[in-house]
């Protein structure tokens, strides 16, 4: 399969540098390298930059509300289980937003790979503090500085027995591609947590101060099986922050996503366009 299989016409504007371009040809490295052919892939995206990123791939897609990704993604799943279903994201829509959802998709263990493009802060509105920002950070809308402890993704989702989590980073491509294969292996919910440079309105996590920090978990004898060691690298963050994929278990994936001859999925059953057709007309008559 070749790689641009995968690639699509939509002129792409975000600025030059953007992280979110790291993300893009991860994905697509990936989604190739996996043998799994575009109209076997739904993409499922928010509001945001992040959220843009299936625009730019040429496969199904899905485009809905702020932080309501998750959900839609959920129904998709459960009406097609031989779709590959795939959820791009940002740390705003996903974490704020979308918090809710982000909870109980882990806690129903849905068969998703989420994918969050963490960049620390609201790109698409201009700048202003997001869950992850770290404490002190100033922006247009915080002057005085970010008050509030981050919010910790990695944290809950491992604290919630989630089945694949992950954290990679858009400076390291191959080593996100791999993290990206692994996780849409992995049967049940499935984080991977991306740090997202944002050029424009975070200037204090930069590429620079990335490449200063991060480390591959893989080289540190790092347990995935172990939760309490998993929990305390999830903590690690400032001189050192590691990467890689912190914690994986098997775990039963939601009841509702399982087949069964009573109960195929909504894809396999009898479809009759006339009761659509009668709706629609009872709606707009």
């Amino acid at each position: 399969m070749k790689r641009n299989i995968y690639d699509s016409d939509k002129e792409n504007e975000w600025c030059p540098g953007c992280g979110n371009f790291g993300i893009l040809n991860a994905l697509k490295d990936a989604l190739v390298e996996l043998g799994i052919p575009p109209h076997k892939v739904l993409f499922v995206a928010g509001i945001g930059q992040a959220a843009k990123t299936p625009h730019f791939l040429k496969c199904n897609l899905f485009h809905g509300l702020h932080g309501r990704a998750l959900p839609v993604a959920a129904g998709a799943k459960m009406a097609n289980r031989d779709l590959t279903v795939l959820v791009s994201t940002g740390d705003g829509d996903c974490y704020g937003e979308g918090g809710n959802h982000f909870i109980n998709a882990i806690r129903r263990n849905m068969d998703l790979t989420v994918l969050v493009h963490n960049n620390k802060v609201y790109g698409l509105t201009k700048g202003q503090a997001s869950p992850t920002s770290d404490t002190g950070m100033i922006t247009k809308a915080q002057p005085q500085g970010v008050s509030v402890d981050s919010f910790n993704p990695l944290a809950i989702a491992i604290a919630l027995n989630a089945g694949f989590v992950a954290r990679g980073y858009v400076g390291y491509r191959e080593h996100l591609c791999q993290l990206v294969q692994k996780a849409v292996r992995h049967r049940g919910f499935s984080l991977v947590d991306v740090l997202q440079v944002c050029v424009s309105f975070n200037h204090d996590n930069t590429y620079d101060w990335y490449n200063d920090r991060v480390y591959d978990l893989a080289e540190a004898n790092h347990d995935s099986l172990d939760a309490s060691l998993a929990l305390e690298r999830a903590r690690e963050w400032g001189k050192r922050i590691p990467i890689g994929v912190f914690f994986q278990k098997d775990t039963p994936i939601s009841s509702a996503q399982l087949s069964s001859p009573e109960r195929p999925p909504l894809v396999d059953q009898p479809y009759d366009p006339g009761i659509l057709r009668d709706l629609l007309k009872n709606l707009y008559d």
